[in-house]
């Protein structure tokens, strides 16, 4: 059973971030080590599922965009169950709170889902603008407030998790990947502009970090110290960023050359982790040496677009192309 809900623009409450990870809505925990294991399941319905998200039971939820599903894995038992979405839904993105709710972004139809996987009912936010192509989700560290990116419509917006109300705040460049620093500005990757925004919940007020001609910045993740990181699709590197400073403060050169870096995510001890989408790899970055090591997926045209640490500082990916869910450890 779906509802509609009627929303407006509204100012929401300024929310604490949560320096860590990116924010969606598991803090990343400490591997107990690292021995470069890979293992892959393939999905039940392989139709560009693309973004896993951590839940707090230990599940990962993965967003089935082209299925218009959403999908569960459970690791004790090493199964999976699905949910359909309401017609034209594509979710891009996913996250799930506390509480146990999926929260999906509407890439279709322009809206904000929320799944209770109890009963299977969603509900579907809209807009105000009616569309803008919803993307990549994170949540504040109280869970009140859940910001996402609109690539279609070149804004940031936030829906409030207990109202549904939702506003709007426009930009440019296609706005893809975003985190939350340390203060609770939000920051976005402008891909078309080869710059990063900053939007300070408080006033609205936007700024901009300049990353370099031909970049094209794609994901963006915070670590524990604060510092951003940065996927630079377009050049091949890996960029840290400091909020407070607002600069680019170092690049570091990825190991498959200009190989596509795309997701990037840091585990609870501070540890980097970006994939490289045209060399099916995935780079463990030590940021205090900036050691790498580069781990080869064992399916080839992976296509990951997003990956996640969960509470046991295991690293998990979606391959797009593959259909297949992953995990690092």
């Amino acid at each position: 059973m779906n509802a509609r809900a009627l929303l407006f623009v509204a100012a929401l409450p300024f929310a604490a971030a949560h320096a860590g990870g990116s924010n969606y809505g598991v803090a990343p925990g400490v591997p107990a080590g690292f021995a470069g294991k890979v293992s892959e399941w393939p999905v039940p319905t392989p139709r560009f599922a693309r973004d896993p998200a951590a839940a707090p039971d230990g599940s990962i939820y993965i967003a089935v965009m082209n299925g218009n599903k959403v999908a569960r894995f459970d690791p004790k038992t090493q199964s999976f169950k699905e949910w359909a979405l309401p017609p034209g839904h594509r979710p891009h993105g996913l996250l799930v709170d506390r509480h146990g709710m999926v929260w999906t972004s509407g890439n279709g139809n322009g809206t904000i889902g929320r799944l209770d996987p109890a009963t299977g009912k969603v509900i579907e936010y809209p807009t105000p603008s009616g569309g803008g192509g919803p993307h990549t989700l994170v949540i504040s560290d109280d869970q009140r407030t859940i910001w996402f990116t609109m690539q279609s419509g070149n804004k940031v917006a936030s829906i409030d998790t207990a109202s549904g109300r939702i506003a709007e705040y426009p930009t440019s460049g296609g706005p893809y990947g975003l985190a939350l620093d340390a203060a609770g500005h939000v920051w976005f990757c402008r891909m078309g502009d080869n710059k990063l925004g900053r939007l300070d919940p408080r006033s609205g007020a936007m700024t901009e970090v300049d990353t370099g001609a031909g970049s094209r910045p794609r994901r963006i993740a915070a670590g524990r110290d604060g510092m951003l990181w940065v996927t630079l699709y377009g050049s091949g590197r890996l960029a840290k960023v400091d909020p407070r400073a607002m600069k680019v403060v170092q690049t570091i050169p990825l190991p498959g050359g200009n190989a596509g870096p795309y997701a990037v995510t840091v585990d609870g001890a501070g540890t980097v982790w970006v994939n490289e989408i045209e060399k099916d790899t995935v780079v463990r970055l030590d940021p205090k040496t900036e050691k790498t090591q580069v781990v080869a997926l064992p399916t080839p045209n992976t296509g990951i677009r997003k990956m996640v640490v969960d509470a046991k500082g295991r690293l998990w990916y979606m391959g797009s192309h593959s259909g297949r869910l992953g995990l690092v450890e």
